[in-house]
Parts: structure tokens; sequence; C-alpha cells
């Protein structure tokens, strides 16, 4: 009889980590579960993950101050790692980012425990988790939307060093009277420079240029 599968769990969350560890090893696999906080990096982490030796990694897509869990896909997947995502966002590009970069399935933590076992069980025997008209369906979502992310994120290196602190300053929810009043100027010179913004962002208002920034993770230049 084939021995206990070894399944690495990596979750910052404590209480969810238990659960499914819990479950896991009562179906009689051998679980370790890594914390990312005890990690000084995301690559000590992998190389942890590695020297375990896992069949299967489930892995959460934050990994707190290491950063995003895709970091550990595609190396993974590489070395014939079976890789489960668990996460909670909903962001359907970001799962197709990580089917991309080899991860078998992408499971959402509003699920159930048994959605995750049975994933395990059917992976165990060779089988698929999607249809191959869904996976590609959702990489090209994540190719289509990293493709206009891109274009977006261009359009913010257009914005000279002062119209980016004021965009900056739109964003901490200040106001035009503030922004003059911290750079001692006038509010009309200010008001010039947001319309100038909004026109490099293609947008028709500042709700929209910093929504826009939210969207693709643009950040000010440091004070």
């Amino acid at each position: 009889m084939p021995g206990p599968t070894r399944i690495v769990l990596v979750e910052d969350h404590a209480l969810f980590a238990q659960s499914l560890d819990f479950a896991l090893t009562r179906e009689g696999h051998d679980v370790r579960v890594l914390t990312p906080d005890d990690y000084p990096s995301p690559a000590a982490l992998l190389t942890r993950v590695r020297d375990l030796h896992p069949r299967i990694v489930l892995v959460d897509l934050d990994l707190g101050p290491l950063g995003d869990g895709r970091l550990l896909i595609g190396p993974l997947a590489r070395a014939g790692v079976l890789v489960l995502v668990l996460t909670a966002t909903t962001d359907r590009a970001r799962w197709g980012e990580c089917l991309a970069l080899g991860a078998r399935q992408v499971l959402s933590k509003s699920g159930t425990l048994d959605s995750v076992l049975g994933a395990i069980r059917v992976l165990l025997v060779g089988g698929t988790l999607l249809r191959e008209d869904e996976r590609a369906a959702l990489v090209t979502l994540a190719r289509e939307t990293g493709q206009e992310n891109r274009e977006i994120r261009a359009r913010f290196e257009l914005l000279t060093p002062r119209e980016a602190t004021v965009l900056g300053c739109l964003m901490r929810g200040q106001t035009v009277h503030d922004v003059a009043t911290a750079f001692v100027v006038s509010e009309s010179t200010v008001r010039t420079q947001v319309k100038r913004v909004l026109a490099k962002l293609d947008v028709s208002s500042q709700l929209e240029a910093v929504g826009l920034a939210n969207r693709v993770g643009w950040h000010p230049p440091a004070a």
C-alpha cells in the first residue's frame, strides 16, 4: 500500500489552517502547515516547501508581508508539484493568472472543506478539475486584463512629478484647498494640475482618477 500523501499548506490564517489540517489528516494525509510570517522572503519559503517534497501544495494568494502567493506557483508546478490555490478573492482575472502559471485549480475560501477534499481526491487519481474551455476562458481573461492594465499604467507614466504628487493627495482624500495650502499655491493652480491629470489618464473626474490608480496598483511618489 502506498504511504500517506505529503501535502503542504501555505496559509497565514491560523483557524483556517487548523481546520484544513485536521480534515486532511483525518483523511490519512501527511500534512505540513507553513506560516508565511515565519520566513524572511518568498525564496526562503519556497526553499522550505521544496525541502518537504510535497505531492500537493495548497497555497493562499495573500502571503501577508511576503506578498503574492502566485510567486510560488510557477516554480512548484514546473517541479511537478500539484498546486491548488485557496483564496478569498473573487477576481476571476487573478484566478486565470494562477492557472496560466500552472495551478491545477483555484478554490474559493468561501466554499466548503468538502470541496477542497474532493479536489485533492480527483488530483490523486489523475483526474482533471477544470474543463479545457473553462481553463482557457479564465487564462484569456487574465491575459486581456493584464494587457489593459499595462496600457493604463502607461498613462500614469505621462504625469509630471508634481501632477503625480497632486494625484497622491487626492488618493489620500485631500481637497483642492488642502493641496493648495500644503504647497502654498493658489487653488486655481491646483485645479489646472488636476485637469492635466484627468486629461492624461483619460478620465472625467477626480473619483475616476483615484479609482483607476487603485485598480492598477499605482502609488504616488514618496514625499
